[in-house]
């Protein structure tokens, strides 16, 4: 058994140290399988009210995606295939896609027709549609409602093709395409969220192959012909995270970088995205990025997830300019993808990270409060 520790911070006046810990061992994995995984999501897909997970596997080669059932502990003991069918997986996001109020599963496939699980309540799934254009280098998909009319749309980002948006007519149909972003461009994640505060979803994309990156701003009709670029315009960007980590009213976007540091841009009202804060110079080969409150102080911290070098998590000691970085495990593996849930129900922000031929696992948040001798 392995406990990690994150950070102490010293109250010398009331003689408190607030700890944040992490533990995992030989029990917290899931299942024992090294296959090609490259993405996972949680949530509560069986209606029991704890959080389950879905695993993508296969990128370029077809695998099989699987579905993780939450014993109630924090462990997962029941293990379904999602599907019959294996394909070149890339995503598989939640969302209560057909307003039934349960969790529906969204796959995205690389060269291979996108597909859409439909849930029956109680974790059964059901192949329904496909969606999007049938064979398209698909990298990543986001689950966010664009259009505000109360369901759920998806976002797909394909490499070097054009992106789409997949409008949903509220039962889970998406018949309607709209583009973004250029046909040349290289994206491989993208997100959703209003950057202007005008009440509108914009974008938010992260662009690989030294291509500019940038924010496309919604004129409230899914026009994005306005946009502002962030970083250098060659920068190797993996993945985006968006986040207020300096309290000020305006997202910031944090950013995973392939061999170059990883850098915060501050959003502002006035020349946003040009204050800027390093907060790993260590030029590692970051993949994903998740972004939460990981020690419950009330501010954001950042969990990065790195291929071929250890994880490592981030925490937020300065209103978003100061971070105290610590390596999450000592391992060098391939992590595609790293999320935070509450996996066993105690309110702390759990870890799960999932790694490309080699087994994927979890960490349980252990924060602790300990008096000490003054």
């Amino acid at each position: 058994m392995r406990y990690l520790i994150l950070f102490s911070c010293l109250f010398s006046h009331l003689g408190i140290a607030q700890e944040a810990q992490f533990k995992t061992n030989g029990r917290y994995i899931l299942g024992t399988y090294k296959e090609r995984t490259a993405s996972v999501s949680a949530g509560d897909v069986d209606g029991d009210n704890d959080i389950d997970i879905v695993i993508a596997n296969g990128r370029h080669w077809p695998g099989q995606n699987r579905i993780f059932i939450n014993n109630g502990r924090g462990i997962f003991t029941v293990e379904q295939d999602l599907g019959l069918q294996k394909a070149t997986t890339y995503a598989t996001e939640l969302a209560d896609i057909d307003n039934d109020n349960d969790l529906d599963i969204v796959v995205g496939n690389d060269m291979a027709p996108n597909q859409l699980y439909i849930n029956d309540g109680k974790g059964g799934f059901t192949l329904s549609t496909s969606f999007g254009e049938t064979y398209a280098p698909t990298r990543n998909l986001t689950l966010a409602d664009l259009d505000l009319d109360g369901d759920v749309d998806i976002l797909i980002t394909n490499r070097g093709r054009a992106n789409e948006i997949c409008l949903n007519d509220g039962q889970g149909s998406f018949s309607q395409t709209l583009a973004f972003g250029s046909n040349k461009d290289s994206t491989i994640d993208v997100e959703a969220a209003d950057m202007d505060n005008d009440g509108d979803m914009d974008l938010i994309l992260a662009n690989r192959d030294e291509q500019q990156n940038y924010v496309y701003l919604n004129n409230g009709s899914l026009n994005f012909v306005q946009k502002i670029p962030f970083g250098t315009g060659r920068d190797n960007t993996r993945a985006v995270g968006v986040q207020d980590l300096n309290n000020d009213g305006y997202l910031d976007i944090v950013t995973a970088n392939i061999g170059e540091p990883n850098i915060i841009y501050f959003g502002s009202k006035i020349e946003p995205y040009t204050k800027t804060v390093i907060f790993d110079s260590s030029k590692m080969y970051s993949f994903s990025v998740s972004l939460a409150d990981i020690d419950l102080d009330g501010d954001i911290d950042i969990v990065v997830g790195n291929d071929g070098s250890p994880n490592e998590v981030f925490i937020n000691s300065g209103n978003g300019l100061l971070w105290q970085k610590t390596v999450l495990a000592n391992e060098s593996f391939d992590t595609y993808d790293i999320i935070t849930a509450d996996l066993n129900k105690d309110g702390l922000p759990d870890i799960i990270e999932v790694n490309s031929d080699e087994i994927n696992r979890f960490y349980i948040n252990q924060k602790k409060q300990i008096i000490l001798k003054q």
